[in-house]
């Protein structure tokens, strides 16, 4: 990926996105070497390093994972468009994009029914407490029966954390000048969860 120096951020912050934005892309060469792309919702193993998730049985990307085979995982945290508007000096400026994405490398490898459930067990832990004060549904709750066919369908699997790639686009270019508190302010002005988030982003930056 791309990433000129002040756009390049600490592998803690990149894990940090993945915990807040995990539905990512994972990208594999198919055996006809062509790009096998599916998009799952991942659990961050930190202890482990790795990142967990299932895929459907049906899915022809899990039976590339072989412990040799690369693959690249792919997340996308907030984003938004900047005006040149925004800037001191509207005319000898141009749009932008500011954004939040990481890229882990690594070797992804299925795991047996044991490691499955406990995907599913972490999986639902960490969504569901985003519902509080909802209680929390487990998968304790469902029919043995049916739970036996549910897991004869899909295949956990586990990707090692090799490297990591995390870039914060985020008018790092322009600190210690007036566009980017004004480009900041502007972003946190609009009615858009992402175009908020991102100014939230450059605010930890530069505090007020």
């Amino acid at each position: 990926m791309y990433t000129p120096r002040h756009f390049a951020a600490e592998e803690a912050a990149g894990l940090d996105l993945i915990e807040q934005n995990g539905f990512g892309a994972l990208i594999m060469r198919g055996a006809d070497g062509k790009p096998e792309i599916s998009h799952f919702p991942f659990v961050l193993d930190r202890d482990g390093h790795r990142l967990l998730a299932h895929a459907a049985r049906a899915n022809p990307i899990w039976k590339l994972m072989d412990e040799t085979a690369e693959a690249t995982a792919v997340f996308q945290g907030p984003n938004a468009y900047v005006s040149p508007d925004w800037y001191e000096k509207p005319a000898a400026s141009v749009p932008t994009w500011n954004y939040a994405v990481v890229h882990i490398h690594g070797r992804p490898t299925a795991l047996d029914d044991d490691g499955l459930i406990d995907i599913l067990v972490r999986l639902t832990a960490v969504h569901e407490a985003k519902l509080a004060p909802k209680k929390p549904w487990t998968i304790d709750k469902l029919e043995p029966a049916f739970f036996g066919g549910l897991r004869k369908g899909i295949v956990g699997f586990a990707l090692p954390i090799e490297r990591i790639e995390a870039k914060l686009k985020l008018s790092q270019n322009k600190i210690g000048g007036p566009d980017f508190a004004r480009t900041r302010d502007a972003l946190a002005a609009l009615d858009d969860a992402d175009a908020k988030a991102v100014a939230a982003m450059m605010a930890a930056l530069q505090p007020r």
